[in-house]
């Protein structure tokens, strides 16, 4: 079974902490391919993988729309943060919302680190420079397109600002980086599984892992995934919700 996800739910640790026990629960084998969100779906539409673990909304109900999907499930939540240097030299701490804090940025040119991969980071990224009014170019924007782990090392290299699953983050040792903005509506990040409609696709293998990640028992280890290690989990289950 080919599971197309999102470089968050691998960089974060999560897929190998229960991906081997729905292999034994199952009997399913599954292969993670992590890639950013967009990709994942154009996996999807081509016949590439047999289910989604992804976290692009907009993206994820055209992807229904068109006829793509069987079903789509509720997995998990996270949050985004605005991670930047220590000194926070954009004074974004005390914007009003995300947009806010990124428009700080641009104006100061303070130094932002993009993941530019169709990610739903990326997706997301793009949605608050549309909301801030702000076309991002010049030299003090920089598109790494690379995942979110290589990413945020990029940032704390170069020590620049950039946006990050809080997952990621709190998983990615070795950070000077600090968490700058948080906590705002505008930083919601839902995952959701997609069974991909399609000849030729692993269905029953697919079925079963959106069943078997949603269920009571998995949705309990979701939630507690994290917080031994960082003192507080780094998903939130939402199959219930």
């Amino acid at each position: 079974m080919i599971m197309a996800t999102t470089t968050s739910t691998q960089d974060s640790g999560l897929l190998d902490e229960i991906l081997p026990d729905f292999e034994e629960d199952s009997g399913c084998v599954p292969k993670a391919v992590a890639v950013g969100s967009g990709e994942a779906m154009e996996m999807g539409e081509k016949g590439d993988a047999d289910v989604l673990l992804v976290h692009s909304p907009d993206a994820e109900e055209q992807f229904m729309a068109d006829g793509h999907g069987v079903n789509r499930e509720p997995v998990m939540h996270n949050d985004f943060v605005v991670v930047g240097p220590p000194s926070d030299p954009a004074k974004v701490a005390d914007a009003d919302d995300a947009a806010q804090a990124l428009k700080r940025i641009a104006q100061q040119e303070a130094g932002f680190a993009s993941r530019g991969d169709d990610s739903g980071t990326h997706a997301k990224e793009l949605e608050l420079w549309e909301e801030a009014g702000i076309e991002p170019t010049g030299d003090w924007y920089l598109e790494t397109g690379q995942g979110m782990g290589e990413t945020l090392t990029i940032a704390n290299q170069k020590q620049v600002y950039t946006l990050a699953d809080r997952g990621t983050f709190l998983a990615t040792s070795s950070l000077e980086s600090e968490i700058a903005f948080e906590g705002s509506e505008d930083l919601l990040n839902r995952y959701h599984v997609i069974v991909v409609d399609g000849e030729g696709l692993n269905t029953d293998c697919a079925e079963k892992f959106s069943e078997w990640v949603i269920s009571p028992a998995v949705q309990d280890r979701i939630a507690e995934f994290g917080t031994d290690e960082y003192g507080e989990p780094l998903f939130v289950p939402d199959a219930a919700n």
